[in-house]
């Protein structure tokens, strides 16, 4: 069976109330035993059964999250419906002897009502139990009054219990529906904000530049107007891409973008693409953004060309970010300590628990892998 948050708390509280009402009938089994049938050697085994199949039932049910059906049915057969007679036979023969023995069937009654699922296994419980401690208290002579009353309580334990459990389990499912509308309606709203958002850039930029060039007031051939169609070209392929905002995690995406944005406001055509989840913490995104920026002003700076292509990748714990250009490229070798991409690039991944790797040769280009965790 499964459920949500809700349904599971439910589940936890019945299988403490249970507990709770079967440890007050342990408590009052073991005072009975020590005052008056210490010398009981059935009454002795009967009590340590009572406890150890208590702590299957109990410990099954706190280690699995639920009773499931062997330990419950044990404990109706054992503890509901043995123990009556395991007591009586050791010299328990009058009512008040017995009453202990007799008091655990109302927790395994209500034990029995909560874990089995199909209400004609309840009944056949209950009715095992109201016939066995029928059988069990006859013989001590007890009063029709003393049995309807127990009888009652073995039978109302199981009620109670069944109502309860129903209850809660309708209010934990109606409040993990209500949780999932109230996500859903919130992933809802930020879409929505979020197409918003994509609207007005487009608003601002790709159509503001089309509508220029439709109504002559830009020329298309000229080199600015080239330009800004290209930075916005690449910025509807990463739009259209989608694994940007749906692969890739919001705080490295969004590091990622900012990068890449600066880089082209400054005239950088950039080619940016996001592929698999990567789940860092913000600091690794912060460190991982912050160092392709720089890599990205390197490649303004020093490489001779108006490209460069980013690459976002990660298996869920790992992020790998590849900043690539097909420039005049470099002789790692002999450059200065103090260039960005050695200084500032490296000691920035470092200290965020990651690495940069710089790959170049004069004349093919760099490529510069960030790398978190290193």
């Amino acid at each position: 069976m499964s459920g949500g948050p809700g349904f599971h708390r439910a589940r936890t509280f019945m299988v403490l109330a249970t507990g709770l009402y079967r440890a007050s009938h342990l408590v009052v089994g073991v005072l009975a035993v020590v005052q008056h049938q210490r010398g009981s050697v059935l009454s002795w085994a009967g009590l340590a059964v009572a406890l150890s199949v208590s702590l299957l039932v109990f410990g099954t049910a706190r280690s699995r999250g639920w009773f499931g059906t062997w330990p419950p049915l044990v404990d109706v057969v054992l503890v509901g419906c043995l123990l009556p007679f395991a007591v009586y036979a050791g010299g328990a023969n009058r009512p008040a002897d017995l009453a202990w023995a007799m008091l655990l069937g109302g927790s395994a009654s209500a034990v029995a009502a909560v874990a089995f699922v199909r209400p004609v296994a309840v009944a056949g419980a209950v009715a095992a139990l109201v016939a066995t401690h029928t059988a069990g208290y006859w013989p001590t002579g007890a009063d029709v009054a003393v049995i309807a009353a127990h009888l009652n309580a073995i039978v109302s334990s199981a009620v109670l219990a069944r109502v309860f459990w129903w209850y809660l389990r309708r209010q934990g499912t109606l409040l993990d529906a209500a949780t999932e509308q109230a996500l859903a309606a919130e992933a809802g709203r930020a879409r929505y904000a979020e197409r918003i958002a994509h609207h007005r850039a487009l608003h601002d930029t790709v159509l503001a530049t089309l509508t220029a060039i439709a109504s002559g007031r830009a020329d298309a051939d000229a080199l600015p107007v080239r330009v800004r169609c290209a930075r916005e070209a690449a910025y509807l392929r990463r739009l259209v891409q989608q694994q940007a905002e749906e692969d890739c995690d919001p705080g490295t995406a969004a590091a990622i973008e900012r990068a890449v944005k600066s880089a082209e406001s400054l005239g950088l055509r950039v080619s940016a693409q996001y592929h698999g989840p990567a789940d860092v913490p913000a600091h690794a995104a912060d460190a991982l953004g912050q160092a392709a920026a720089e890599a990205l002003n390197n490649v303004l700076r020093h490489a001779g060309t108006g490209r460069a292509c980013v690459t976002v990748t990660g298996d869920g714990r790992r992020v790998v970010v590849t900043v690539v250009d097909r420039g005049v490229g470099f002789d790692p070798r002999v450059v200065p300590e103090g260039l960005g991409l050695r200084f500032s690039v490296g000691a920035r991944m470092r200290e965020s628990g990651g690495a940069a790797d710089v790959d170049s040769a004069p004349g093919e280009g760099t490529r510069v892998e960030l790398r978190w965790p290193a």
